[in-house]
């Protein structure tokens, strides 16, 4: 007899997954038909990832405002997506749509600043803390650009993150633990390097841990989540930043926090929220409320160390920095984003909704004697399919369990909900609505009663 699926017998749940699927594709016959053509593209998508969604094929969409999606078959569907992040605060915020519109009239790239980067620096300041700002399209090329300032002000050749942390596609990033032993992530495309040699992994809320690699003097830099994202979500222990920051000044490493996922914990992210002190900040994704962008900030006391390593180097191309970074279009749109609409009003509906949708998850698990639970931080909701609260990242990773997670979404979609498709993540934006929350929650509330009260 075939084991159940966080507690779900498999054959109830092959029967559900195999009904949604044939529900959605008979729905939806111009997105096949349209999908049908997309030969043009490697495997038939714009990006790889797009493939990671379960549903039958993609569904084209049409259009999406606030937090709304229409797409070509004429389904309105409230999602809870939001572009895995990228979309925070809804689509095509008003603010920023009225700054393209502005924008578009007077040029689109020119390598030169703009009155309104002055002003974008100001509000950075203003909203994530006084740090020195530079620019990047992608939270990935952010990441990458630390790493090398930590590289170069410490003299250091490693990086500790934490086992199934998320950073892009950072390659010094993409190290995990395995028996114990920091290895390269198998799966990678192309990979030649080890990539141990410049990263170490360890345990996320493992401070003995963090400890012991600290102490042999080759780290330059750890760079962590607040919360472990990109997986089955992990929470931080009762002091464990504290003592991430005592270790970290300890023993002359840098402290780099990446908030492009817990952007969702409150204003100024996680680390305003919880008064975190970084020596640098990287955030990305929503920061300009859709419009590819990434901020990267160092205190003053590291940017003093930056000009001094950057002025000892030898001439040549420092490895960082690309053409499209900092444009005016980036600077119009990430203005109107920090000033009118990442603003306390706005996180606290998204808090109060998220709270909301958390409440009614967890009552629906409860109903069912389902061995789940529900996190959330800030506006950032996800259920796990497994007991919790989980500790690290081999727990998280655990946790996963992709062929039931795969049936509940689409079967939410097929309810009109979307949610993320690489692990179980909702988010609450300032367009959400209560009747869009309590829509979802009756939708997985629903799902829950098949999988785990229909008699066979």
């Amino acid at each position: 007899m075939t084991d159940p699926i966080a507690g779900v017998p498999l054959k109830r749940l092959k029967h559900f997954a195999a009904r949604e699927a044939r529900r959605f594709a008979h729905g939806r016959p111009k997105s096949q038909s349209a999908q049908a053509a997309a030969g043009v593209f490697l495997d038939g998508v714009p990006m790889h990832w797009m493939k990671d969604w379960p549903m039958p094929f993609l569904p084209l969409v049409a259009k999406a405002r606030g937090a709304r999606i229409t797409d070509i078959d004429g389904f309105e569907i409230d999602d809870f997506c939001l572009g895995d992040t990228g979309s925070m605060f809804g689509h095509s915020p008003e603010p920023v749509a009225k700054a393209i519109r502005h924008q578009a009239r007077r040029g689109l790239t020119y390598m030169l600043p703009t009155e309104d980067a002055l002003e974008a620096g100001r509000l950075l300041n203003e909203r994530f803390g006084p740090f020195r700002w530079q620019i990047a399209t992608t939270a990935t090329d952010a990441n990458r650009f630390a790493i090398r300032v930590a590289r170069a002000v410490t003299g250091r050749p490693k990086i500790l993150v934490f086992n199934g942390s998320y950073h892009g596609t950072v390659d010094d990033a993409m190290v995990e633990l395995r028996e114990g032993r920091t290895v390269t992530r198998p799966g990678l495309m192309g990979q030649v390097t080890d990539l141990t040699l410049g990263a170490i992994a360890c345990e996320f809320n493992d401070l003995a841990a963090v400890e012991a690699a600290l102490k042999a003097g080759e780290v330059a830099a750890v760079l962590t989540e607040p919360v472990i994202t990109n997986s089955c979500m992990v929470l931080p222990d009762a002091g464990f930043h504290d003592g991430l920051r005592t270790l970290t000044r300890r023993y002359g490493a840098l402290l780099i926090i990446d908030e492009t996922h817990t952007i969702s914990s409150g204003l100024g992210g996680y680390t305003r929220v919880h008064s975190l002190t970084p020596d640098m900040f990287v955030v990305g994704k929503c920061v300009a409320g859709g419009i590819p962008t990434a901020v990267w900030g160092m205190t003053a006391d590291l940017a003093v160390r930056y000009d001094a390593a950057n002025a000892a180097r030898a001439a040549g191309h420092s490895g960082m920095g690309t053409t499209l970074s900092a444009n005016p279009m980036q600077f119009a749109c990430l203005r109107a984003n920090l000033a009118e609409v990442m603003v306390p009003d706005a996180y606290a509906h998204m808090e109060k909704g998220a709270e909301r949708l958390s409440a009614g998850l967890h009552a629906h698990i409860e109903r069912v004697g389902a061995p789940w639970h529900v996190v959330r931080v800030g506006a950032r909701v996800e259920f796990i399919c497994a007991p919790g609260p989980l500790k690290n990242g081999t727990e998280a990773a655990r946790a996963h369990q992709p062929e039931l997670e795969a049936a509940i979404h689409t079967g939410l979609l097929n309810r009109g909900c979307l949610i993320a498709p690489f692990h179980n993540m909702m988010l609450v934006s300032p367009a959400t609505r209560k009747r869009q929350i309590d829509r979802l929650t009756a939708a997985f509330g629903e799902i829950l009663t098949e999988l785990f009260e229909t008699q066979e």
